[in-house]
């Protein structure tokens, strides 16, 4: 299903759910009896369990026919909370703000930790979150994955995000550019664009979700279904949650596979390099505990941010958003066995591979990110403009 920027949410989810299933009790089957889910993605480095358990044949493996749906993040929840599809794995700060307000979805599993971070320029003044408090950081946009997480480290660090940061939104890729400018003071982002900017030297990290206490073991994606679709095909939603947990432990397993599939079967645009170093930085350790605890956490932190009620009783709401699936727990993970592919892991020179595919860089890169509309920035080792594409189905 394609999107445009100028189609309206109400048409868009419209469009979604009008070709597909139109009886969401009764999944259409193929005819050897498997049934069809539809997964939805944006086309983004951290959704390689995705790709890795359509690519891998895991889907089918659990009895399911898959229909990739893909979609614009800023209009992701709506889309999946109204039908357009059925499962994904996605940001858990995204959603649990919608849930509050009632949103039908529901969390069933964590699939990897870390993928935001806070950046300042290199050698600059800033060098820790106290430093932020009455400066100007960007963001992609407000309400995006990255304003989240920063909104959430400076509450933890007890400066007011409302009253005491001011905020400028910037495209995912002029970010860079807009801080070498001096026109913001610090920036908040997602991957590959924050890789790419430590690659060239230009930032250094403030706040890593993936590395800092108390984020680097949070979970900040996690296997969401929709809440209707859940309730009338319990079984189906659990075949596709294990599906993406074997996807996963793929990716964690075989990391350089997974970022190079993602690329050279089209599902994203970056570079092969640039890819397998941003999901180098990612742990992609499914857990089911720590995806529920995730959601508890993020859920306390967001309060004490504002971005949730005052009124709102976590554990009621962890309650509500995430659900046990009979058969899928911990030790179910553990014992999950995957293949480790030859030259599928990180290697050793990783960080030279990526400066000469930078260097080497004759056209201008293509970044898919979760919240960048199209935008060029200028780096300094590739001949042309890095172009941090959005993620709109052409």
């Amino acid at each position: 299903m394609l999107f445009k920027n100028f189609i309206p949410i109400a048409i868009c989810s419209a469009l979604l759910l009008t070709s597909c299933n139109k009886n969401s009790d009764k999944p259409a089957m193929t005819a050897d009896g498997r049934m069809k889910i539809r997964v939805g993605y944006i086309g983004i480095t951290c959704e390689a369990p995705i790709f890795s358990a359509v690519e891998n044949g895991f889907f089918k493996e659990e009895g399911l026919e898959v229909e990739l749906v893909k979609c614009e993040w800023s209009k992701y929840k709506d889309v999946l909370a109204l039908g357009g599809f059925d499962v994904t794995h996605h940001l858990i700060m995204m959603f649990l703000k919608p849930i509050e307000q009632g949103l039908d979805v529901k969390i069933t599993a964590g699939i990897h930790t870390g993928c935001l971070r806070v950046q300042a320029p290199l050698n600059g003044k800033i060098k820790t979150v106290q430093d932020l408090r009455g400066k100007r950081i960007g963001v992609p946009g407000m309400g995006t994955p990255p304003f989240i997480f920063a909104n959430r480290v400076l509450g933890n660090n007890g400066i007011d995000p409302k009253t005491e940061i001011e905020w400028r939104t910037f495209p995912a890729g002029e970010l860079g550019l807009a801080l070498q400018k001096g026109e913001i003071d610090a920036i908040a982002d997602s991957e590959p664009i924050g890789t790419l900017l430590l690659a060239e030297g230009k930032v250094q990290n403030v706040a890593d979700q993936a590395k800092d206490v108390p984020y680097k073991d949070e979970y900040c994606c996690a296997v969401l279904v929709n809440g209707k679709f859940f309730a009338k095909n319990p079984q189906a939603s659990a075949a596709a949650t294990r599906a993406l947990l074997k996807g996963a432990k793929w990716v964690e397993t075989n990391p350089r596979a997974a970022a190079r599939l993602s690329v050279e079967k089209g599902y994203l645009a970056s570079n092969p390099e640039l890819n397998t170093t941003a999901i180098g930085n990612l742990r992609y350790m499914p857990s089911i505990s720590g995806g529920e605890a995730a959601v508890s956490k993020a859920g306390e932190a967001m309060k004490v941010a504002g971005m949730l009620n005052a009124t709102t009783d976590i554990p009621t709401l962890t309650k509500r958003a995430f659900v046990h699936l009979d058969g899928i727990t911990d030790e179910w993970i553990q014992n999950l066995q995957v293949d480790k592919v030859a030259d599928g892991q990180i290697p050793p020179d990783q960080e030279f591979r990526l400066a000469a595919e930078l260097a080497a860089q004759r056209t201008p890169m293509v970044i898919a990110t979760c919240c960048a509309p199209k935008s060029t920035v200028a780096t300094s080792t590739a001949a042309e403009p890095v172009v941090a594409e959005s993620t709109i189905a052409k």
